[in-house]
């Protein structure tokens, strides 16, 4: 093998542990977002029981009477679109559960289309 100063060896051990790093939080993320629902149950758990404005009657579906024709139904709105336009009348649990979100979508969705590594 070749001849080595310290400075280098110094290198190519950072280098291979900053990539034996990187798999291993992209394969730690992977098995856990993929596999694990409990990541998705909490975080629906605590808003549903910590966030008011998705207990309004607006969110419940709606349910034809017994003289209403089944074609008239709308479709409920969508309870994360309403969660983001009221985003300053939210909780802070709230609003650190959809940051969370939306930023992990946006960061995932930049870095995958310039070929970078992300899960």
């Amino acid at each position: 093998m070749w001849s080595l100063d310290q400075s280098r060896k110094e290198v190519l051990r950072f280098a291979v542990s900053c990539r034996v790093l990187t798999l291993v939080l992209q394969v730690l993320t992977r098995f856990l977002g993929s596999s694990t629902p409990i990541v998705y149950w909490f975080p629906a758990y605590l808003l549903q029981n910590q966030e008011p404005l998705l207990r309004s009657p607006e969110t419940v579906p709606w349910k034809p009477l017994a003289g209403e024709s089944v074609a008239r139904q709308k479709v409920p709105r969508n309870s994360l679109v309403g969660l983001l336009y009221n985003w300053k009348a939210c909780s802070l649990v709230t609003r650190c559960i959809l940051g969370y979100f939306l930023s992990y979508w946006l960061l995932g969705l930049l870095l995958h289309c310039n070929f970078l590594p992300w899960t």
